[in-house]
């Protein structure tokens, strides 16, 4: 005796349908699946760029740190004056042509401008004294730096602007 829930008869025909419908979610699951691992290796590029940029940055930063500190050293120090590595006023400093190895393959680390002469204004009141005592000592410091030492794939400057 057939059990009441089976059916009493099978289909003489059966199409596949379950079949196509199953094969069409599978490869809408791998191609899901391909577009999550190119997200996340595009994001993990993204991240790693990042990294050697913020390096390369930190770096030229406590490069033009050393440089303002050597500055401050040499003005009140003991020397009393510091040689800038450009004094004068006639053209102004490209810190992009400085900065870029194939116009400027010899380009330094650092590079101190001193730029209260290029003014033009009246200067201290102290003019004529000691130059460690003048207030108008203004330099503008460049430093260049890359990520690591040996091999830097990312490179940064910074350029400011030093008064001791």
């Amino acid at each position: 005796m057939p059990h009441p829930r089976l059916p009493q008869r099978f289909p003489q025909r059966q199409r596949g349908a379950v079949l196509y419908v199953a094969m069409i979610m599978l490869i809408l699951l791998a191609l899901l699946g391909i577009v999550g691992m190119q997200v996340t290796s595009l994001q993990e590029r993204m991240s790693s760029n990042y990294n050697r940029v913020n390096a390369a940055f930190q770096n030229a930063e406590a490069v033009a740190r050393e440089r303002e500190a050597a500055i401050a050293t040499a003005m009140f120090g003991g020397k009393g004056t510091f040689a800038a590595d450009e004094e004068s006023c006639d053209e102004a400093f490209d810190v992009g042509a400085w900065s870029d190895p194939l116009s400027n393959p010899n380009s330094r680390d650092t590079h101190v401008r001193r730029i209260d002469r290029c003014a033009g204004g009246p200067g201290s009141l102290k003019r004529g004294g000691k130059e460690n005592e003048q207030t108008d000592n203004i330099y503008q410091v460049s430093a260049l730096s890359g990520d690591h030492d040996a091999s830097a794939t990312a490179i940064a400057v910074v350029d400011t602007i030093y008064i001791p």
